[in-house]
Order: structure tokens, then C-alpha cells, then sequence
């Protein structure tokens, strides 16, 4: 799942027109070079961004999966998004591979806490024990949780059917799930808005916004 389900409830993707910040790019604030050098202004954009997430609301996409879900017991939901609209749709079987925006995570005794208040009261935020809390997701050039990866891996390698669903396809190693997933042999069909890597080798591709497909197609 990538961001593009997200985008259709209002939220910014990384690299389409509107995931600009202040002339930023997110590439250069969503690693750790950029919060050890300014981490007020990451967390001023991580703020900004859990801002436009709470104001959002679950689309037609999100709530097809969350009925998938319920209807298949063996469905999995693995999604590079870090908001929580999967969540609230009523998905429960999620595998966050990139982490989640809503937890916050000290920087040196690593304890970490969900903080849903927004905007923040203090930037940047700072743990118990008084050091700096960071954002709880995975950052360019981070490796990613090795729980949630294996399950994921474990999940696509066993997969039936694998939904390819509004996602850049270029986001490694996240990008590779599809593709094991059909070498493990899966159907892989795509929904996208527009062509991707991974357009040329998936056995369907539906083009059109995962709001309108997926109801039509999920039961």
C-alpha cells in the first residue's frame, strides 16, 4: 500500500505536486543528518503533517480493506503510509513497514510513547528523561523494523492475490514485495492513477484512483 490511497483523502505524497514544505523536500528533511542538524525544523514538518492527517478522514479505498479484511481472514494490509487511516477504517491486520507518525521515540534511552495532540505543545519534543524525541518512522537511509519486514516478507511470499495499490513502486526495499510475491506465484494486480515500474511485468493493471476501483472490485 503506498501513498497514493492516502493522497486521496487529502494528504500530501512525497513526490507528487502538493508534498512540498516551505520549498523543502521532504527527501532532505525525512533523514537522520537532517534532524541532528535541525531538528525543530523536522519536527515544525512533522507537525505540519500529523496536522493534515488528523483533519483527514478514511476514503471509500480504505474502507474496501477494512471489508476485505473482515471477509478473509488470511488478508494482510502492508503499507508503506505512516498516518493512522487504515486504522480507522477498521483495518487491524497491518503491517506498518515505515512506521508510525503518531509514535514518538527518545533518542537516547529509546523508549517510545503515542502522542496524538496536534499541533505539538513543545518543538521539538522531548522524552522523560529529557532528551530529544524523533519521529517514529523509518527515514531515508534507516534500515526498517525487522519484525514487521519478516512478517511482511512471510505474508507476500505466501500470497495468493497481491494488490499493488497506489504506490511509486520505486521505495526500496518495500518495492520488492510485489515482486516476491509474484516469483512465490501470486497474481499481482496494480491500481494506480498513472504507469509505474512496475507496470510492465504485473499480470493486471487498473488505472483510476484506489477510492473507485477497490469498492468495485473488493468484497
Amino acid at each position: 500500500m503506498g501513498a497514493g490511497i492516502s493522497a486521496e483523502s487529502g494528504i500530501p505524497t512525497f513526490r507528487g505536486a502538493g508534498g512540498l514544505w516551505r520549498n523543502f523536500k521532504p527527501e532532505d528533511l525525512a533523514t537522520p543528518e537532517a534532524f541532528a542538524r535541525d531538528p525543530k525544523l523536522v519536527w515544525e514538518w512533522y507537525d505540519w503533517r500529523r496536522g493534515l492527517i488528523a483533519a483527514a478522514e478514511p476514503n471509500a479505498g480504505h474502507c474496501a480493506l477494512a471489508r476485505s479484511e473482515r471477509a478473509h481472514p488470511n488478508f494482510t494490509l502492508i503499507t508503506q503510509n505512516v498516518d493512522d487511516l487504515h486504522e480507522r477504517a477498521g483495518s487491524r491486520n497491518i503491517l506498518k513497514v515505515h512506521g508510525d507518525i503518531w509514535i514518538q521515540r527518545c533518542v537516547v534511552c529509546g523508549s517510545e510513547r503515542q502522542e496524538r495532540n496536534t499541533p505539538l505543545e513543545e518543538v521539538p519534543p522531548r522524552c522523560g528523561c529529557g532528551a530529544l524525541e524523533r519521529p517514529g518512522v523509518v527515514w531515508f537511509g534507516e534500515p526498517l523494523p525487522p519484525d514487521i519486514w519478516a512478517a511482511a516478507e512471510h505474508a507476500a511470499m505466501e500470497a495468493e492475490a497481491f494488490l499493488l495499490i497506489g504506490t511509486s513502486a520505486v521505495v526500496y526495499p518495500a518495492a520488492g514485495l510485489a515482486a516476491a510475491a509474484k516469483r512465490a506465484g501470486a497474481m499481482i494486480l496494480e491500481i494506480n492513477v498513472a504507469d509505474t515500474p512496475a507496470s510492465s511485468w504485473v499480470d493486471y493493471s487498473l488505472r483510476g484512483p484506489a477510492a473507485e476501483i477497490l469498492p468495485a472490485i473488493l468484497v
